[in-house]
């Protein structure tokens, strides 16, 4: 995010335009609400105007009526994606932008990644450097999870509560690298520690529910030989009636992970290269787990326990059987697999 301090000394220098893009639509509209704050403490009001490609005409007209007060409008495009317009109505828009006299735009984008990164398209390039030439433009890069806890943790210090250094690595877990999801759940986490230290059990407790994040917590205990441990987590997991076919998907899910990882490792490869490769979406924040797991395992070992899943994957959808029965077998056996080396 940029820094406030910096875009109150480009409002104070009279920066015409604002031009925010990331592929995080959360970071890119939370810019924009910073910076439109700051500029109508000077400004008559705020136009906003929804939409991927707003009217060139209504963006004219926003941008071109004069304030009663003499002061600057503030025309902000929370939408905004330079390839919904054609090539003349792009050239138009940076026309607006190069000839508004009475308002500043703000212009903000989300774009869909591509193999996890930002790629502009030549539309999108043109308008950044057309903002870039005229103010201020700039790419909004996705927080790493370092910084997502840093931010985790002063979000909560700002409201009188402390966020532990354990809890802020559960919440990631379990809610990904969502930045609208995590910023709610710490606040609500604040509240119910009564603003006082935000625990990782409070997290597993009251958190947003998790299949994926409670099945490898699962795994993790079954790595560390408690096995035991999992099938209470096993119990829980059924207790709050997750489906145990569903259960087993996840655990799959997982041991394919650890599998890529590992193979990965074989070959050179590193987690970010597995997670490209096979065309993951989001963050490589749940293979960088798997590879801290996976260092544990042989590949062999990863086959047996994979063949293990398969086995109680038919098992549950072919045998009167209990499933928890099935289940905690099949953690067992999991542990035994991991054992033996």
């Amino acid at each position: 995010m940029p820094e406030e301090k910096k875009l109150r000394q480009l409002a104070a220098g009279g920066c015409p335009v604002f031009y925010f893009y990331s592929t995080e639509g959360y970071l890119v509209r939370q810019a924009g609400q910073m910076i439109c704050r700051v500029l109508a403490e000077d400004a008559e009001e705020v136009t906003v105007l929804d939409g991927a490609a707003p009217q060139i005409e209504q963006i004219v007209m926003a941008a071109g009526t004069i304030s009663f007060f003499g002061t600057r409008r503030v025309v902000w495009l929370p939408e905004l994606d330079p390839g919904a317009y054609s090539d003349a109505d792009l050239d138009a828009l940076c026309d607006t932008i190069t000839s508004a006299e009475n308002a500043v735009l703000v212009l903000c984008s989300a774009f869909a990644p591509e193999w996890g990164k930002l790629k502009l398209s030549k539309r999108a390039q043109k308008l950044a450097a057309h903002c870039r030439k005229l103010g201020y433009a700039e790419e909004l890069a996705k927080p790493r999870p370092a910084e997502l806890k840093a931010m985790l943790m002063e979000r909560a210090a700002g409201q009188g509560a402390s966020l532990a250094q354990n809890a802020a690595d559960v919440l990631l877990e379990r809610c990904g690298e969502d930045l609208f999801l995590l910023e709610n759940e710490v606040d609500k986490l604040c509240a119910l520690a009564g603003y006082g230290t935000v625990t990782a059990a409070m997290v597993a407790r009251m958190g947003t529910v998790s299949l994926e994040a409670d099945v490898f917590e699962m795994i993790r205990m079954i790595n560390a030989k408690n096995a035991s441990g999992a099938c209470q987590k096993l119990q829980t997991l059924l207790r709050l009636q997750q489906e145990p076919v569903a259960i087993t998907a996840a655990m799959i899910g997982s041991y394919i992970d650890l599998y890529r990882v590992k193979l990965g490792q074989k070959h050179g490869k590193n987690y970010s290269v597995v997670f490209k490769d096979f065309g993951y979406k989001g963050s490589d924040f749940r293979l960088k787990r798997s590879a801290q797991t996976a260092a544990h395992y042989s590949l062999a070992q990863l086959e047996d326990c994979l063949a293990i899943l398969l086995e109680l994957d038919q098992r549950l959808k072919s045998q009167p059987v209990s499933a928890q029965i099935l289940l905690e077998t099949a953690l067992c056996q999991l542990a035994l697999a991991g054992s033996n080396g």
